[in-house]
């Protein structure tokens, strides 16, 4: 039996939002990747291959919840041994710290764009972030199923996190960029449960 899309959506003060209830994500149908500066010039892109969560959206939008676990080990930025500096003590130590978490603490919803608050914890350190987080809309997959689908989108300071490995250069600056951007891609499903 299909699902009526109408039946998974709702209008809040005029914007279209996603039904009541709670949303697994598709880890196989969600990205999370980064972008850091190399160099100080070359931006660099890296993802996540293993992303696990629920979104939780309430009646009201301002108790709606989100939880994110991403696997440290699926890191991937296309070179092998990069792969290999990041997963070390260096930066994710992932042998210690296996997961990054983001736990949201508050939703504030601004039509169909949502600003969420949370807790971030990357390598034993939480520390609060904003992200710009949308509901994109609903899709059926040629099986029947509907989907979801979410954008979130923040930038950081690493080293607030405790990734301070850098070297500096000969000719001013350093080597990684402090500054991370982070864009996460998120397809879920309604939970019957």
């Amino acid at each position: 039996m299909s699902i009526d899309t109408q039946d998974l959506t709702r209008t809040v003060d005029g914007s279209v939002v996603p039904a009541a209830g709670t949303w697994i994500i598709d880890g196989s149908h969600t990205s999370a990747e980064f972008v850091a500066r190399h160099l100080m010039v070359t931006k660099i892109r890296g993802g996540f291959g293993t992303v696990t969560g629920t979104i939780n959206v309430a009646e009201d939008l301002a108790a709606s919840s989100v939880e994110v676990t991403i696997e440290t080990v699926s890191i991937s930025t296309g070179d092998t041994e990069r792969d290999g500096h990041i997963k070390s003590a260096d930066f994710f130590d992932i042998e210690n710290h296996a997961e990054i978490r983001f736990v949201s603490t508050s939703v504030k919803s601004n039509g169909s764009s949502w600003v969420l608050e949370g807790d971030l914890t990357i390598k034993g350190t939480t520390k609060p972030v904003s992200l710009d987080f949308d509901f994109v809309g609903l899709a059926t997959d040629p099986w029947g199923n509907q989907k979801a689908a979410f954008s979130a989108a923040t930038t950081i300071n690493r080293e607030d996190w405790d990734l301070t490995w850098n070297v500096a250069l000969d000719a001013g600056g350093v080597l990684v960029s402090k500054k991370i951007d982070i864009e996460i891609e998120m397809q879920a499903v309604l939970s019957n449960g």
